[in-house]
């Protein structure tokens, strides 16, 4: 039996189009933390970047045909692990969100690749200088 993960929350966006990577996206939507976790957002504010672990949970299962594949932006095949392909032998993803404002549990956040229902698994502040001393 491997590791069980526990989503935190979901992503909430009325984003129609979800670019393949943060890195060239202005998509915004909320990520929405089950109220139980409220607390651990207390330090979290508007223009902090976090890194943010989700779920693919739409992604096929991961089969040898996904090993190598030719990603959207390129005329050759390329492996798996040197692509942001959501189609991964573990289904999980990371992305790097701007904080946009947070009210209770709803972060509002910029630079979205996930879609609307995607399972939140963890959040990271990007920069934590108080952990560096």
């Amino acid at each position: 039996m491997g590791p069980e993960l526990k989503p935190i929350g979901y992503v909430s966006t009325e984003a129609k189009e979800i670019p393949r990577t943060w890195q060239v996206s202005n998509a915004e939507g909320l990520l929405i933390i089950d109220e139980k976790y409220h607390q651990g957002l207390s330090d979290i504010k508007t223009g902090d970047r976090l890194y943010v672990i989700f779920q693919f949970h739409k992604s096929p299962e991961f089969s040898d045909q996904f090993m190598r594949i030719k990603p959207p932006v390129s005329d050759k095949k390329k492996g798996v692990f040197s692509t942001h392909s959501p189609i991964r032998p573990n289904p999980i993803g990371l992305s790097i969100l701007e904080v946009l404002g947070i009210n209770a549990n709803k972060i509002r956040i910029k630079g979205l690749d996930m879609m609307d229902g995607t399972p939140i698994l963890d959040i990271k502040p990007l920069d934590c200088p108080s952990e560096t001393k």
